[in-house]
């Protein structure tokens, strides 16, 4: 089983908030696209904003699951 150090666990959560964040924007551009159209600038920011929440999700779930091995120098092996 992977060891994970706390600000993995945190950043893996965040990517989660980050997914979900990025659907509910997805389904406010969706309805500005149906009520207003795609030629409004607040439909831009919406899809804008989908793009930024899922490749964030996407840095960050990758943090939060990579092994990171102990990074340690350890001063009996510089010996």
């Amino acid at each position: 089983m992977k060891t994970r150090k706390p600000a993995q666990k945190v950043s893996l959560a965040v990517a989660y908030i980050c997914y979900v964040t990025a659907v509910i924007m997805l389904f406010f551009a969706g309805y500005r696209a149906y009520a207003v159209g795609t030629d409004n600038p607040i439909f831009a920011s919406f899809a804008a904003s989908v793009f930024f929440f899922v490749s964030c999700g996407i840095v960050l779930h990758v943090m939060g699951t990579v092994s990171l091995p102990n990074l340690k120098i350890d001063s009996k092996k510089l010996e």
